[in-house]
């Protein structure tokens, strides 16, 4: 009997603790269904998280793109307008150097026909002019004591020293020139020639750009030769090189100069036409 009262009492014992077992998981079940339902969404809710965060992603790094594909069209745009720039100031640049070296050409060939001019017009004046046997107009006689001076000059050694000065003005030899017509004037003060070198002297001087010694020069033909041929063509160089310096009130007192003293000669003439603009 022993025997099977303690199977009773085992058997008895599982039921309890089964039962027991069953009430716990009706307990913990609706928990356990809950937290089940939590994860769910919790799940769901990083899953519609994740792919809101892929979409934003992408849209942002296509606005990036597009903003970077117009930043590179702009700058490419930019740098073509620049290189065109660059192209056409190099143009312009070539175009103004030739402009110059042509203006520098004719400004030289300028030069060169008006020193010819001048020299072709010069020789042309000497064969016009009369040899003074008695001495300058308005001046006495000379005396006798001068006569051997008149004697011992040798014409034609200064014709040659002369036409060497000149040859060297016309060769663009300015300081040659110069020097040459300056120790032909000491040395033959009394020449006939004395006045021509004196005058291209002055115009030496000018194209050395010293205007100061120009018009020395100038005025030592008008002061010493007032009734010589180059006197009034001195008297226009005198007023190019005041004008130079910005002596305006110089200008027009040695035109006005010109104009008076010297009224048939062609420099009376262009004096006129420079004051007339003024």
């Amino acid at each position: 009997m022993k025997p099977h009262g303690l199977k009773t009492a085992a058997a008895t014992c599982s039921i309890a603790a089964s039962s027991k077992m069953q009430s716990r998981r009706r307990r913990f079940l609706p928990a356990l269904s809950m937290l089940a339902t939590l994860l769910a969404l919790m799940g769901a809710q990083q899953a519609q998280a994740g792919v809101f965060d892929d979409d934003e992603a992408r849209r942002q790094v296509k606005d990036l793109s597009i903003q970077t594909t117009e930043r590179v069209d702009t700058l490419s745009r930019a740098q073509i307008d620049l290189a065109n720039q660059i192209q056409a100031l190099r143009e312009e640049n070539a175009k103004l150097r030739g402009q110059v070296e042509t203006l520098n050409y004719e400004l030289e060939s300028t030069k060169k026909r008006q020193q010819d001019f001048y020299i072709d017009l010069d020789s042309r004046l000497r064969k016009l002019e009369p040899s003074p046997e008695g001495g300058d107009p308005g001046k006495p006689s000379e005396t006798s004591a001068s006569a051997p001076k008149k004697a011992t000059a040798d014409p034609a050694a200064e014709t040659r020293e002369y036409e060497k000065a000149l040859n060297l003005f016309k060769a663009n030899k300015i300081k040659e020139a110069a020097s040459a017509f300056s120790g032909f004037v000491s040395q033959h003060p009394e020449s006939t020639l004395a006045p021509n070198a004196q005058y291209w002297l002055g115009n030496a001087y000018f194209a050395l750009h010293d205007c100061k010694k120009s018009i020395d020069a100038h005025k030592l033909v008008v002061n010493k030769w007032p009734q010589h041929s180059k006197a009034p063509d001195s008297l226009i160089n005198i007023a190019t090189c005041q004008q130079e310096l910005g002596d305006k009130k110089g200008v027009k007192t040695t035109l006005e100069t010109v104009v008076s003293k010297y009224p048939d000669t062609p420099a009376a003439a262009t004096a006129k036409q420079r004051l007339k603009k003024k």
